[in-house]
């Protein structure tokens, strides 16, 4: 198609654009704050309140959500891979897990999973890797790297490359075998999810990227659905009666308090 005048070049530019459908309230919720269906290779960020709810959905069976979380009021303050797995004593995520900030502060909890197949230990891929294995990479490229990736999320907040550092993988597994080696255990299948609740008011970056220990030769990543909504009450629920958690849920309450 040419685009030698602005009428063609107009039609040219909206026949390149996709458009995905929102996913769909759950039932019992009346209205999102955040709806949107990424496909593989992509990214999406938001900044989320106090009190928010939300629902990451692996809808074919082979998304891999890639996730940071930074304070809003002090984006210095963001996740700490490291204390997430050190301060619970436990490695692998499921329903019940903190992910904490290197402050000792809740930033968010993981309150639902139908998954079970999350990796905080190998963090995502860089160029070096994606070129390694698929030849290529590049955010524009057929296989974008997550932190190309979250580079670009980062900078919509004024974040820098610096400010990216270790990420969660959501919806495909990594175990440690008996020698220290880490072993890809892949995805759950179609339909799974993992629900968060948010304790302080966070942007949040995702990139829907293939991770690093994907068997796959093929860059095939599949569509992430992403819900949000209100749900201050939750908060006042939460059933983790472990002594570490405890005192990180009080550290992230004074620290709220004290902002008001």
């Amino acid at each position: 198609m040419s685009t030698a005048t602005t009428h063609s070049a107009k039609e040219h530019a909206r026949s390149q654009a996709t458009l995905a459908p929102a996913p769909t309230a759950p039932e019992g919720v009346s209205e999102l704050t955040w709806a949107e269906s990424v496909p593989g290779g992509s990214y999406t960020t938001k900044v989320l309140a106090r009190g928010t709810r939300l629902r990451l959905v692996d809808v074919h069976g082979a998304a891999c959500a890639n996730l940071l979380l930074y304070r809003v009021d002090a984006p210095w303050e963001r996740l700490n891979t490291a204390d997430t797995v050190k301060v619970p004593w436990q490695a692998y995520l499921s329903a019940g897990h903190p992910l904490l900030s290197d402050q000792g502060r809740v930033l968010a909890t993981i309150v639902a999973d139908t998954s079970g197949h999350h990796d905080a230990l190998c963090g995502t891929t860089s160029t070096a890797t994606n070129i390694a294995k698929y030849g290529v990479s590049g955010p524009h490229s057929s296989a974008p790297a997550g932190r190309e990736l979250f580079t670009l999320a980062a900078a919509k907040h004024g974040l820098e490359p610096r400010d990216v550092g270790p990420s969660l993988s959501l919806f495909h597994g990594v175990t440690v075998a008996a020698d220290g080696s880490l072993v890809s255990t892949g995805s759950a299948g179609p339909g799974r999810s993992v629900d968060l609740l948010i304790h302080l008011p966070v942007v949040v970056l995702l990139a829907n990227t293939a991770h690093p220990l994907n068997p796959s030769p093929e860059y095939d990543t599949t569509t992430l659905d992403v819900l949000a909504w209100r749900a201050p009450e939750e908060l006042l629920t939460l059933d983790n009666t472990e002594p570490e958690y405890q005192r990180a849920v009080q550290n992230t309450e004074n620290a709220w308090k004290a902002a008001q």
